[in-house]
């Protein structure tokens, strides 16, 4: 049996703005990231590799 993953509110959440959050959490090899606002929803799995290229074009304003 697998241990629930522990979810939590991303450091680049702002509730402040629109209310947009979303949570991360450790899947195994993968990193998953949900909207807080519905936790019980679905999420998205990435790969580190490819969470690690994402977030590596967001800060240099590529996306």
């Amino acid at each position: 049996m697998h241990d629930a993953p522990t979810w939590r509110k991303s450091t680049y959440s702002t509730e402040q703005e629109f209310g947009t959050c979303v949570e991360v959490a450790e899947l195994g090899d993968k990193l998953g990231v949900r909207d807080s606002k519905n936790p019980g929803g679905p999420h998205l799995s990435f790969s580190r590799e490819a969470w690690a290229a994402f977030v590596g074009s967001i800060r240099s304003r590529a996306l």
